[in-house]
């Protein structure tokens, strides 16, 4: 799940109600995507949602759904095919049209990123579309049918085994899956492509990657998913395909709005439903996210809570000393500051006054280091040191603070 999740229902190309879910960014959004699994999985991939966490922390809302005859979807699979899987595209995105924004992004992972190719010359407001895995040829899934395919054009239907699953596959399907060229699609896609694939899949060789590429024109771009899998089972090849395509896709849509024109009027912390602690973090128009370690049982996606406070406190430093250097015009090298946090004994406090040290407990001590580049004298060494300590997060972490909660 990512960030706030609907499940929803739509009705497809035949009727057949289908399942699905749409991922909402936590804060303002840019635009809305649509995302295609692979033959024969379901939006529950779990790349699919690892891949929507990552969009959705750009602004990007994703709505990914079970085909006809998949999934949580009504209907019979074995009366489906490519044409129907593009057809229950064009649904997804009338549906999006019409009770939120039409899909800017099409998303398609190995077949799915064939239909995606197929079908985004059909849905104007598409901006770009991204492919992870995908065939060059829509009939390559065929050669996952074994002797099946035999009986098939034989009997007119056969049980054919996918990945450990039993799928009854009829004729037209077969029939329908050969008469379909992507290439031709892809030379007339007219849209920004980008191209990603793993060399070491063995679903879908990493020649299709180069005939999708070469077929289409530019803009377009290819990013090599190393050691990955076809189905990016492993949690961070998964993680990096979505950054990449949400970093990518910031060429060519709108940039992200910020919560106000002035100073941020407030910061904002949402679960992702990813891990036990991930959050992500709004502060106007930058996202990013809060968790913990791994041996805290986070999966350490982004600063602690008190990575946060020590990066507060190293900026603001930083920051201060620069804009005294620039009142006095000094000539001060580049400023470091290096943070760390720890609690420690009252007692033990060297900077504490005797009435702090006096006390039983243990309190939160900050120890800064500032490095300046190049040579700094004696005299203006203490300054520096004088002038950090008027640092206004300085200041505010060792001033008695008062927070107000509301719960709402």
């Amino acid at each position: 799940m990512a960030f706030k999740t609907q499940r929803l229902q739509f009705s497809g190309h035949s009727g057949a109600t289908l399942s699905a879910r749409l991922d909402l960014p936590n804060g303002p959004l840019r635009a809305y995507a649509l995302f295609a699994h692979c033959f024969t999985c379901s939006k529950d991939l779990a790349a699919a949602r690892r891949i929507a966490v990552e969009l959705a922390r750009e602004g990007i809302a994703v709505l990914r759904f079970d085909f006809t005859g998949l999934g949580s979807s009504e209907g019979e699979f074995a009366s489906t095919n490519f044409s129907s899987n593009v057809a229950d595209l064009l649904s997804a995105a009338d549906y999006l049209r019409q009770h939120y924004e039409a899909p800017a992004v099409l998303i398609g992972h190995s077949l799915g990123g064939a239909a995606v190719l197929t079908v985004a010359g059909d849905i104007p407001e598409v901006r770009a579309v991204a492919t992870i895995g995908a065939p060059a040829d829509v009939g390559h899934v065929l050669k996952n049918f074994g002797a099946s395919l035999d009986e098939i054009e034989k009997n007119g239907e056969a049980d054919v085994d996918l990945a450990g699953r039993t799928f009854l596959v009829k004729r037209q399907f077969v029939e329908d899956t050969r008469a379909h060229r992507i290439k031709d699609a892809v030379a007339g896609l007219k849209r920004p492509l980008l191209v990603l694939h793993a060399p070491l899949d063995h679903t879908v060789g990493i020649e299709n990657a180069t005939e999708i590429f070469v077929a289409a024109r530019h803009p377009k771009s290819f990013i090599s998913l190393d050691k990955a899998d076809h189905l990016l089972t492993d949690r961070e090849d998964a993680a990096f395909a979505g950054r990449i395509i949400s970093e990518w896709l910031t060429r060519y849509l709108a940039a992200d709005t910020p919560q106000a024109t002035g100073p941020i009027e407030y910061v904002r912390v949402r679960e992702t439903g990813e891990g036990k602690f991930q959050n992500a973090v709004q502060a106007g128009g930058h996202r990013l996210f809060a968790d913990e370690p791994e041996s805290v049982g986070g999966l350490d996606s982004g600063p602690s809570p008190y990575d946060f406070l020590a990066v507060a406190l190293g900026a603001c430093t930083s920051m201060t000393l620069r804009l005294y250097a620039g009142h006095k015009q000094l000539k001060l090298g580049r400023i470091a500051v290096d943070v760390s946090h720890a609690k420690t004994h009252a007692k033990d406090c060297e900077e504490c006054t005797e009435l702090e040290r006096s006390g039983s407990g243990r309190i939160d001590r900050f120890e800064r280091v500032i490095s300046i580049d190049g040579e700094v004298s004696e005299e203006l060494r203490e300054k520096i040191g004088e002038i950090a300590g008027k640092c206004p997060v300085h200041r505010t972490l060792e001033a008695v603070t008062k927070i107000k909660t509301v719960v709402k």
